[in-house]
């Protein structure tokens, strides 16, 4: 683990984790729980990562809040592998509970119509290999797992395919294996924003995230918790601490686990 935020003390946040009388572990799944795969159905939690987080909900009082970029619909994989109490999807546009509700937030029309602009010359390029996803909020276009040569002819392609569209109700986005064109007005940090104004002013929280789409998470969580980058090697980032999986994530849960069982 290696502290990015020289004012963060890493001993008094667990003991804030052991204090407190309610615990909040906002989780990203792709990268930061699990290794990412090309074929997203298939990415499995790291070993002992699931077992961790059973333990931390069932021993620790721990509320744990899934919030990821994908399609909620294709959550389904990853909720029914590790313990949640709700999860938040589509970068913040769609929101479960474990007791059934649900949430969905409409972009509006404006980016509505320009995201169906961005669609369909999006879908052209899966010819190339390419992997199209349509969100609620998002035209998302993945490359991750192609030749680095056929992946960036897909970029200048969508590029080119993209070049007209009336970009101010919309947003660029690059992730860890490709772009997404998503709606303005809702992202990570929003959800964040709103599971934090559920708790309680003296709760422990900490965000762990791994791509450039959590950033925003870091920085709504900064003023009331710990942000922590999850990757193999740090970069430019509003989280305070970095930690590389699979060996330092399963620590730090495991650290969680030791500061917040009842002694």
């Amino acid at each position: 683990m290696q502290a990015l935020d020289p004012q963060l003390d890493i001993d008094r946040f667990f003991q804030r984790v052991g204090h407190a009388r309610e615990r909040v572990l906002l989780l990203d799944y792709d990268g930061t729980l699990a290794p990412f795969h090309k074929r997203p159905e298939r990415a499995e939690p790291y070993p002992r990562v699931a077992q961790l987080l059973r333990d931390l909900s069932r021993r620790c009082a721990t509320r744990i809040v899934i919030v990821s970029g994908r399609r909620l619909a294709d959550l389904r994989g990853p909720l029914a592998r590790i313990p949640h109490d709700e999860a938040w999807a589509s970068h913040g546009w769609e929101h479960f509970t474990v007791g059934g509700d649900r949430l969905g937030y409409e972009p509006p029309r404006g980016a509505q119509r320009q995201l169906q602009l961005a669609e369909a010359p999006a879908r052209c390029l899966a010819m190339h290999g390419a992997r199209i996803e349509r969100k609620v909020a998002s035209v998302a276009v993945h490359w991750r797992g192609m030749q680095p040569g056929a992946a960036e002819r897909v970029r200048e392609l969508l590029a080119q395919a993209w070049r007209g569209l009336a970009m101010d109700e919309l947003a660029l986005l690059e992730f860890d294996g490709g772009v997404e064109l998503r709606a303005r007005g809702r992202d990570k940090g929003d959800a964040v924003r709103e599971i934090l104004a559920s708790c309680g002013p003296d709760a422990a929280c900490a965000y762990l995230g791994d791509d450039l789409t959590d950033e925003d998470a870091f920085g709504a969580i900064r003023e009331r918790g710990l942000g922590v980058l999850v990757r193999p090697e740090p970069r430019d980032t509003r989280a305070q601490l970095w930690i590389a999986p699979p060996r330092e994530l399963v620590a730090f849960l495991e650290r969680w686990c030791e500061s917040g069982a009842p002694r």
